[in-house]
């Protein structure tokens, strides 16, 4: 890398494009980038301030009647020594300063390349990502939307035995759901060596291979909701900010001061602060309070996926296992198939231990609350070669009932209903081959589209439009495919009911803080409607449904027409994926479109294991795919979107992407013959003289 940036500094034209855009020149690479800690999707410190401030506005037992906290109840209630009120205050600013992406403006770049101020919004709306939380209604923010982007981001991942597989030999498939990204997020490489024959996905700045396989085995990884953040309440002493109550006394802060380079300027002096439990985030001295985070993420051995290193080598499940013990970040259910026939799971991730709070609101930092250190990876969920012939993971709970160390286990998981379709189809009793894990790995059943519709039977809808929609629905099969007019019937209506069902179940006071409610939540309510839906439970809650579905196919008539024809779901104006350059929204359009990727339809959402996200534009989902047959590491398949090169004037820049936007595969060679069969060009790096 070292080598490169020399090259660079004596021809600037081999630089990225995005350096001259920006005016900036790399810095040499150093090891601690790799070992550098940081979040790590090993948090919930924001879900933890707003559930903190819903139970000020609305009581513990009203949060919890929504939230679907499981697998036990938890203990929400604010301790009294927390004035509610003051948890209004921006608190997580700072915090949330460091986590998010930046978000690039026409003056962070070169004069030259600047972009008009008024299309910032505009792309950042139709990117759909964490920008914009917009209310199609109001155009303004929408805490609803936001938090359905945040439920989006998944994975999905399973193992099947060899005697469930057409080959005889365990498969392994995985596609991690993160942000759809152009430069992709991942890339493909095969690293081969002394002692090295790896092949899969990583990120750029993360050493080896975090899902592939070697020769001996494959491996896959979600993420397993590891709750690694708290927020810390502190007294502060009135005539000291800089000291906080702990215990009975007074404690000092440690003060760090900081030099920081600015772009543009000169340095920048801040003044860091830290308690015993971490950084502080926000001080309100006129109140005497200082807010900080403990994370689980800062301590040695958090540097995020570097245990790959170890799994890249493994040979056998005792070998995985052991290499899994390193992997403290993020926290993650990792499957194992090896060609010797066995399969596994094994979570993993740095967990504390609370043996007297949920973790799940913020908390006084007098000593009354403290991490009873941290349970042994090892000591995790996990199975061997399980009864059932398979395992599948999508990010819900897994944690068996007799699982001994609840007091390490967090409280909020994804819905089940990617889960349960794999599981429906890997359970079904029959062998299942390459071409089968494709179709499960690109399924668009919904499972809550089967749950839901079957309760529209009994209505009528007055409106002719309407009662069409109702009887199109009636015969439908629930596969949110892309080119059917049922499945944009359907979405439109869920995305109302999800709204309705909102505004019904959460206090208008906690609606802010919370967002929305788990599908989960809904359909229990609609499976056995009580007093929320009036004096007749079951008119009431079918006359909501009704009322969804004359809202969604309004929303439809006035984005489409009249004509249900013109209703398909996948389509520019409705569900699609373009993917957005993050210079994208500074640049000039007509530079802007040269980074832009799309547009082309897609099917799905959320609740699909072909998960596009909630949005119109599939901000989220699966843009790495690899499917594994054990017995012929030449049969792997996969999928990276939109290409292996973050450069756009490369061939490769998005030649994957109308691929992965049609749920295509290629094939994933890894036999030096094939690989050598189907080379497209052939580098040799020598050391410079």
């Amino acid at each position: 890398v070292n080598a490169y940036i020399a090259e660079t500094e004596r021809n600037p034209n081999l630089l990225p494009i995005e350096f001259e855009l920006l005016g900036i020149r790399p810095k040499p690479w150093t090891p601690e980038v790799v070992i550098s800690r940081h979040q790590g999707l090993l948090g919930n410190i924001g879900s933890e301030l707003d559930y903190g401030r819903a139970v000020a506005a609305a009581g513990p037992e009203a949060v919890k009647a929504v939230a679907n906290f499981h697998p036990r109840e938890p203990d929400i209630a604010l301790d009294p020594a927390i004035d509610g009120s003051l948890l209004e205050a921006d608190i997580l600013g700072l915090y949330n300063a460091f986590r998010r992406s930046v978000q690039f403006r026409p003056e962070h770049l070169v004069e030259e390349y600047r972009g008009d101020e008024d299309a910032v919004e505009l792309i950042r709306a139709a990117a759909g990502g964490e920008a914009v939380a917009t209310d199609p209604d109001l155009g303004e923010y929408d805490p609803f939307t936001a938090w359905q982007d945040q439920r989006d981001i998944g994975s999905n991942n399973w193992v099947v035995s060899g005697r469930l597989s057409e080959s005889g030999y365990p498969l392994m498939a995985n596609d991690p759901h993160r942000a759809q990204s152009v430069p992709s997020l991942r890339y493909w490489v095969h690293l081969v060596g002394p002692g090295w024959n790896v092949i899969g996905g990583g990120e750029p700045e993360i050493p080896g291979v975090s899902i592939g396989h070697n020769e001996y085995g494959a491996w896959g990884l979600t993420v397993f909701s590891t709750d690694g953040e708290d927020l810390y309440v502190y007294e502060t002493d009135p005539t000291n900010p800089n000291r906080y109550r702990y215990r009975g006394g007074w404690e000092e802060m440690s003060v760090i001061t900081e030099s920081i380079p600015v772009k543009g300027q000169g340095p920048v002096e801040a003044e860091l602060k830290y308690t015993r439990h971490g950084p502080v985030v926000y001080e309100d001295p006129g109140n005497n309070v200082a807010y900080a985070v403990r994370a689980a993420w800062l301590e040695p051995g958090g540097s995020p996926y570097l245990a790959s290193l170890r799994m890249d080598q493994a040979k056998t499940w005792e070998e995985f296992v052991e290499a899994s013990n390193y992997s403290n970040i993020p926290g993650e259910n990792m499957i194992w198939a090896d060609r010797a026939g066995n399969i596994g799971w094994q979570a993993v991730g740095i967990a504390p231990i609370r043996r007297n709070f949920s973790g799940l609101v913020p908390v006084p930092g007098d000593g009354r609350y403290e991490w009873d250190g941290y349970l042994p990876i090892k000591a995790k969920p996990n199975v061997y070669n399980p009864t059932e012939g398979f395992f599948a993971t999508a990010n819900n709970n897994l944690t068996p009932n007799d699982y001994p160390y609840f007091d390490a286990i967090g409280f909020s998981w994804s819905d089940p209903y990617r889960w349960a379709r794999a599981s429906e189809v890997l359970g079904s009793g029959r062998r299942h081959s390459m071409a089968d894990m494709m179709a499960l790995q690109t399924d668009v059943l919904s499972i809550p589209a089967r749950t839901i519709v079957p309760m529209l039977q009994h209505v009528r809808s007055a409106d002719g439009s309407v009662e069409r929609s109702r009887v199109r629905l009636m015969d439908w099969d629930f596969e949110l495919e892309a080119e059917s007019v049922e499945a944009g019937i359907y979405v439109a209506f869920e995305r109302r009911l999800q709204r309705m069902m909102r505004d019904l179940l959460i206090p208008e006071g906690a609606r802010e803080h919370l967002g929305g409610v788990s599908m989960t939540v809904i359909i229990r309510h609609l499976n056995m409607p009580g007093a929320e839906f009036g004096d007749d439970p079951i008119a009431g809650r079918d006359h909501m449904l009704l009322q969804a579905l004359e809202a969604g196919v309004g929303d439809l008539q006035d984005e489409f027409g009249g004509d249900q024809e013109n209703w398909r779901y996948g389509q520019e104006n409705y569900k699609h994926a373009t993917i957005f350059h993050p210079l994208s929204q500074a640049l000039p359009d007509e530079m802007a479109q040269r980074f832009t990727v799309g547009t082309l339809p897609r099917g799905g959402n959320s609740y699909t294991l072909n998960n596009s996200g909630s949005g119109d534009n599939q901000a989220s989902g699966a843009s790495f795919r690899i499917i594994v047959d054990t017995g012929d590491w030449d049969r792997t398949v996969g999928a990276n979107n939109p290409g292996q090169s973050g450069d756009p004037d490369s061939p490769f820049y998005d030649n994957l992407y109308e691929l992965w936007a049609n749920d295509r595969y290629f094939p994933v060679f890894y036999s030096r013959d094939k690989v050598e069969s189907v080379a497209a060009e052939r580098w040799e790096l020598v050391p410079g003289r």
